[in-house]
C-alpha cells in the first residue's frame, strides 16, 4: 500500500468518513486514503460543529478521538484526522493532540489556526505548527489549515497565502485554505503556496469538480462534512416522504442487507 506521505506527490481524492461503516464504504470505493470529518462526527451525535451558539453542546476531544480510533481501526487505507485547532491555543495542547492522533493510528491530521471565533495570532500560529511537527515524527503527514477565508470578515487572500507559506516553512507537509470556491483563486493558491495544497469541495453551492481542481494543480481534494450532510439530507427526505405520503420510494436507494453483511463481515479481526 502506498504510504500517506507518498500519496502527496501526485493528485488524489480523500473523502471524509464519520463512523466505521462510512469509512469502510468509502475505502471500498477505491479511494487511496480517507479523512475524518468533525462535522459529520458531531452531527451523528446530535451536536453542532464550529461557530456554535453560546451554550450549544460540542464534541470533546475524548469523544472525537474515540470515533477516530474506530475509523482508523477498520480502514484499509491511510486515515487523515480532523484535529480541529489542536484542542487548545497553546503549542503544548497541539503536541498532546498530535501524540493522541499517532497513538490512534492516524496517518496524518489537520491543525487549524482558528479557535471558532477568530484567527490565532500569526506568530503563535507558526509556533503551534513547529510544535506539531516535532510531535508528529517523520511519517505523520501534518496539514496546516488557515481559516481566514471562512471568516465572516475574511482576511485578505495574500494574508492566507503568507500564513500557509510560513506554516510550510515551519514543517507542514500540506496546506489547506478552506472557503475558496473560485477556480481562478484556487489557481492562485496553487501557484503561490510553496507545497501541496488541499482543497475541499461540496461546500455551499460550489460546482467545482475533481477534474477542475486537478487541472489547476491541486494535490489533495477532500469533502469535509459534505457526504455526512448529504446522508442526513437523505434521512430527512425519507422521513418526510413516509410522514406525508406514506410511501417508501427512498428504499430503492438502500444497499442490500446481504451486500452490507458481506462487506462488513469481511473485516474479520482487523
Amino acid at each position: 500500500m502506498t504510504s500517506f506521505r507518498e500519496l502527496h506527490s501526485a493528485p488524489f481524492v480523500m473523502p471524509n468518513a464519520w463512523d466505521a461503516g462510512s469509512a469502510v464504504i468509502l475505502a471500498a470505493a477505491g479511494f487511496p486514503a480517507i479523512a475524518t470529518t468533525s462535522a459529520g462526527i458531531a452531527f451523528s451525535q446530535a451536536k453542532g460543529d464550529h461557530t456554535l451558539p453560546d451554550g450549544a453542546p460540542s464534541v470533546s476531544r475524548n469523544v472525537m478521538f474515540a470515533r477516530m480510533r474506530e475509523i482508523a481501526a477498520v480502514s484499509a487505507v491511510p486515515v487523515n484526522g480532523d484535529l480541529e485547532d489542536g484542542y487548545g491555543a497553546e503549542p503544548a495542547a497541539v503536541v498532546e493532540t498530535i501524540t493522541l492522533a499517532r497513538e490512534a493510528g492516524l496517518a496524518g491530521g489537520n491543525i487549524e489556526d482558528f479557535d471558532g471565533r477568530e484567527l490565532y495570532d500569526a506568530e503563535l500560529s507558526v509556533e503551534r505548527i513547529v510544535a506539531a511537527r516535532e510531535a508528529a515524527g517523520p511519517d505523520f503527514v501534518l496539514t496546516a489549515r488557515t481559516d481566514g477565508q471562512l471568516l465572516r470578515t475574511p482576511t485578505s487572500l495574500a494574508d492566507s497565502i503568507d500564513r500557509a507559506n510560513r506554516f510550510r516553512a515551519a514543517g507542514a507537509d500540506c496546506l489547506y485554505v478552506p472557503g475558496v470556491n473560485d477556480l481562478d483563486t484556487i489557481r492562485t493558491l496553487v501557484a503561490e503556496i510553496d507545497g501541496p495544497v488541499n482543497v475541499v469541495i461540496g461546500l455551499g453551492t460550489s460546482t467545482l469538480t475533481v477534474a477542475d481542481l486537478q487541472d489547476v494543480g491541486v494535490t489533495r481534494i477532500s469533502l469535509g462534512g459534505s457526504i455526512a450532510r448529504a446522508a442526513l439530507g437523505f434521512v430527512r427526505r425519507s422521513a418526510e416522504e413516509l410522514a406525508t405520503k406514506g410511501t417508501i420510494t427512498f428504499a430503492r436507494d438502500q444497499i442490500p442487507q446481504a451486500e452490507l453483511n458481506e462487506l462488513f463481515g469481511s473485516l474479520g479481526d482487523k
